[in-house]
């Protein structure tokens, strides 16, 4: 198992950016892929037409949002912690993503950069 730390700033304010992570028609938009998502504690969600999938473990509206995500075949729990902090006008998002399973690291920590962060930094800094 693998864990996975990542930070950026979006020129952007702190509920745009909590509304780009929470709700499915704007996860849409920059996913480009049908997604399920609740901001609510308990709820299932699932984003990229399925490929990830898991439960809303706790959800603080614009501060704090920590999932449980399901890997097959793998007992140790897969958490995602994603921390919002203002800063001025913009936002800090922090992913920290732990039990990261091996084989999946690579293609999950890309992805987390590639296909989750840069595509929402890119739909909120539209001028």
């Amino acid at each position: 198992m693998k864990n996975f730390m990542h930070s950026i700033q979006i020129d952007a304010g702190v509920e745009d950016v909590f509304n780009a992570l929470t709700n499915p028609f704007i996860i849409e938009i920059w996913s480009d892929e049908p997604a399920v998502m609740e901001a609510k504690a308990g709820t299932e969600f699932s984003l990229f037409d399925g490929e990830i999938s898991g439960i809303n473990l706790e959800v603080e509206p614009n501060r704090k949002i920590v999932q449980k995500w399901y890997f097959e075949g793998h007992d140790n729990d897969s958490i995602v912690t994603i921390t919002l902090k203002p800063k001025q006008n913009k936002t800090e998002i922090s992913i920290e993503h732990i039990h990261i399973p091996e084989d999946a690291y690579q293609n999950i920590s890309e992805g987390w950069v590639e296909a989750y962060l840069k595509p929402i930094k890119q739909l909120l800094e539209i001028d």
